[in-house]
Parts: C-alpha cells; structure tokens; sequence
C-alpha cells in the first residue's frame, strides 16, 4: 500500500444546514447549523475540537467564538486543491498530528461566498502540497474579449470538445435530466420536478452551447465535515470514512493556456490522486462530480479515467450508466445542477451519506465501498478517493 499522510486521517462527521433560495438566514447561523450536526455526528462536543478550516463564507472568528473552540491549527485557503482545500489541508494536518478532531466548513449565500483565504489561516500543514500560482491571473486576457464569466470562458471548451469528438448537446441534457430525477429523492434539494430531454433542450440560452439548465443553481447553505485523526476510527459512532488520495491542481495553464485544451486541471489532479493509491478506476462504485456547469462533468469523467478521451458524452447517454441502478451512479442527490451549488460540499457529504448507506430513497442500488469526489473546472481542480 502506498503510504501517504491523508491515509491517516479520517471524515468522522458530517452536517448541513437548512438549505433554500434567499432564505434570510444569516450566514453565521446556517454555518452553527451545519457544523454541530457534524460534531454531533462525530460523537464530539465543540471541546473536542482542536482545529478549524474553511473556504468561507463565516468567518473563523465568528464561529470560534460561537462554538467557544480553542483551535489549535486554523487552515482554509485555495492553495492545495481548489474549492477542496481547505478540506485536504485537514487531511495532512490530522496525518501530521497537528489537530486531532478538525472542523470544516462551507457556507454560501446565493451569489456571494468567498474564495479568498479565511482570516487567521495556516494552510502550511505538514507535507501539503506546495502552494499554486493564483489561478486567475489571465482575466485579464478574457475580460477585453466579452469573456466575463464561467459560462463564457467553459462554454468554449465545451465547444471545443464538441468539434474534436462529437459530444452532443443532447448528451449534456441527459446529465441533466439524471441529476433532477435524483433531486427528486432529496427532501433538501432547491428543484424537484422532473423534466424532459424536451425541456432541456428548449431552456433559455445562456452562453453557447449552455442553455438554463446546464448551469447550477445559487442558493443559501452550509455543510460542514469533521476530520479526525485514523485513531478515532475504533471510537467514531458512525461507519468512518477513510481517506485513499487526494490530488489538486491550481492555475497552471490558467483558463485557456494549456497545450491540451480543452482540457483543464481536472487532468493534473487525476494524476496526482492515481499516484498516490494502489486503487484503479475500475475501483470506483459511484462517483460525485463537480457540476456547476454540465460539461465540468463529463471533463471529470475523463480526466479520472472513468471513460476514455472523448467518451464522456455516450457515456451518459440516455443516462442508463448514471442511474441509481446503473454501473456508475453519478451526483445522486440532485447535483448542484438541481439540489444546489455548495462548491462541491454538497457533493463530499453525499459520498459520506452513500458510503454509510444512509441515502435513504436515494441510496445507490450496488455495494458501494469506494467514491471519488471531485470539485472544480478551468485551472482550479481537487479530488479525493473515499472508502468504507
């Protein structure tokens, strides 16, 4: 077995809070939510917590203080695997027994929700990864040319992808429609009502090829994860959920500079995830996939070898392969396409969720024993394999 410091660490416990559109809910509140139900989870109370990470939106402050913590390792930051960060800093903290039990925490509020560094972190865990350059250096690049957004800027590489292999739009439809029927089964997704290819096809256009529903949907909420040291396996009430890899890319090749376009970091992270386990592709029982737009997806299906160059569109195809039932489950809550964007945490507590078999309606059909979790497009990428 290859041995590296995220194998030492653990998610013990999950949370999320009340999720909806413009819910008036301070951020402080739905981020207290999120978070005592995963120190809850975890068996822990708020002085068992000796470490606190976070993207945003809450500022550590606030909560330390709110939880009355004592942290003793305070990470976060967009350095070592994108929106995942703060997250996989935890992992090599715990592994490096800078923190035992690390709260981790994300809230968003519509279209707000900071990428920026949290006050007071220190994501110079031990052994982390090195830091990236910032990944957004090259705007200055797109914005002369109209390219304002990330509609702009993936839809040409959806386009791109279009040109070499023939992906369909259709294709992008069926992810789409998959991740409502899913959404369907989660009491705490945003849309739940089903719709057809048809539907899909005649949304309003957004940026070429994207129409309305390719594009994932604002909302208010926060999901929170503790992340222990392995040792607490034995004591965690809850099946604990082992960490196999990780890998994250940030910035190199920025937007559209890569050799490869349209590839992106997605590629870069797979690697470093593969190189650090034992475990292949044909491991995989389900997978939860970054979609904030529907080809981030089938970019992540590719990179992560879960099909070939190319291949992403027929593999969702009539979204068969993707189903519950199917060989390859895929965003089983409804995805941020349908239950709402959590920059990928939504994403890492529903993996925990199936791999605890606590999916209820909507848990996968097969044994599941093995996830990959994946958040982010463009120059901005982190992945992680999951196991029971």
């Amino acid at each position: 077995m290859i041995d590296t410091p995220e194998k030492r660490s653990i998610i013990s416990g999950i949370g999320l809070s009340r999720t909806g559109r413009k819910t008036g809910i301070s951020s402080l509140e739905l981020t207290l939510e999120s978070s005592r139900q995963a120190i809850a989870d975890a068996g822990l109370t708020p002085a068992d917590i000796d470490g606190i990470a976070t993207m945003g939106e809450t500022p550590l402050q606030d909560v330390i203080a709110a939880l009355e913590l004592e942290p003793g390792y305070r990470g976060g930051g967009f350095d070592t695997g994108g929106l995942l960060s703060p997250v996989i800093s935890a992992f090599f903290a715990a592994g490096a027994g800078k923190a035992r039990h690390i709260l981790v925490y994300r809230t968003v509020q519509m279209m707000g929700g900071s990428v920026l560094p949290p006050r007071n972190a220190d994501s110079s865990a031990a052994e982390a990864p090195p830091r990236r350059d910032n990944a957004m250096t090259d705007m200055r690049y797109l914005l002369p040319y109209h390219g304002y957004a990330a509609p702009n800027w993936l839809g040409m590489h959806c386009q791109r992808h279009m040109h070499l292999y023939g992906t369909k739009k259709e294709q992008l439809g069926w992810l789409a429609v998959n991740s409502r029927r899913n959404a369907g089964l989660n009491p705490g997704a945003v849309y739940r009502d089903p719709f057809t290819l048809d539907d899909y096809m005649n949304a309003r256009m957004i940026s070429t090829p994207f129409g309305l529903l390719d594009c994932d949907v604002p909302i208010d909420g926060s999901v929170a994860v503790v992340v222990s040291t392995a040792d607490y396996a034995k004591d965690c009430p809850r099946a604990p959920i082992y960490v196999e890899s990780i890998g994250g890319s940030n910035g190199d090749g920025g937007w559209f500079r890569r050799a490869d376009y349209p590839k992106m970091a997605s590629v870069d992270a797979a690697a470093e995830l593969w190189g650090r386990t034992d475990l292949k592709p044909k491991n995989i029982d389900f997978a939860q996939l970054y979609d904030g737009f529907t080809f981030l997806t089938f970019a992540w299906l590719e990179a992560l070898g879960i099909c070939g160059e190319g291949e992403a569109g027929p593999f969702v195809d009539r979204a068969t392969r993707i189903a519950l039932e199917g060989e390859m489950p895929l965003n089983t809550y409804g995805g941020q396409l349908s239950a709402g964007r959590m920059h990928g945490y939504w994403i890492l507590h529903e993996a925990c969720l199936q791999l605890r078999r606590e999916a209820g309606p909507r848990q996968i059909r097969k044994a599941a024993n093995v996830a990959v979790v994946a958040a982010g497009g463009g120059p901005i990428a982190g992945c992680m394999l999951l196991r029971v």
